[in-house]
């Protein structure tokens, strides 16, 4: 089960005298995560490098910001895969102390810096949420409440015309398990909708 982080959590490494500020943070598209990496680069004007790494399904990325290529971005993405994170940016403020490292040491320290930040991250377990739509007769609407109700689907709206229209969201574990109960149990008086509010199966 992936899991995201419910507050940004920080960092600070001396290596050889080099400062690595390290954050990690709620994050779902790279645009904003860009715009937060250009934030740091203001905010930090001395700092040689601002590396970062998006973990955010096909918005994914992973920059080296002008370290050697692979020794910062990567392993930084590899720290918040190895944690079934998704939905998060790490970011890493370099400032040079002066000493190389060599790109071993290189990996190590942006490593540890996202490592570190994660120790004080409350994360959270991400639920797929299903979104389903369907009419019962007046008659079932009760019995269609209870269920859901007994279901933990969250109720999105109900509109009441020839028929009552359910629209519904629930974890997508769950959603199979009582699409079959209420196949039964609504011997086919419940008409199942598609978003468009074309006839279909969900």
């Amino acid at each position: 089960m992936p899991f995201t982080i419910a507050t940004p959590v920080h960092s600070e490494l001396i290596i050889k005298k080099s400062r690595f500020i390290g954050c990690v943070q709620p994050m779902t598209d790279r645009a904003s995560a860009q715009q937060v990496v250009n934030d740091l680069k203001a905010q930090h004007p001395g700092a040689c490098h601002v590396c970062w790494a998006l973990l955010a399904g096909g918005q994914s990325a992973a920059v080296d910001d002008g370290e050697p290529s692979g020794t910062a971005g990567r392993p930084m993405l590899d720290v918040l895969r190895h944690q079934d994170l998704e939905g998060v940016l790490a970011t890493v403020v370099r400032y040079f102390g002066g000493i190389k490292l060599g790109a071993g040491g290189l990996v190590r320290a942006y490593t540890d810096s996202v490592a570190q930040a994660l120790l004080q991250a409350e994360k959270t377990a991400i639920v797929r949420q299903r979104s389903l739509r369907c009419t019962v007769p007046y008659a079932m609407e009760g019995m269609l409440r209870r269920e859901l109700d007994g279901a933990g689907a969250t109720l999105l709206n109900v509109a009441h015309a020839d028929a009552v229209l359910f629209d519904f969201s629930l974890p997508e574990t769950a959603a199979t398990a009582l699409l079959a109960h209420l196949l039964e149990a609504g011997n086919g008086r419940i008409q199942w909708l598609d978003a468009q509010d074309g006839e279909g199966q969900p």
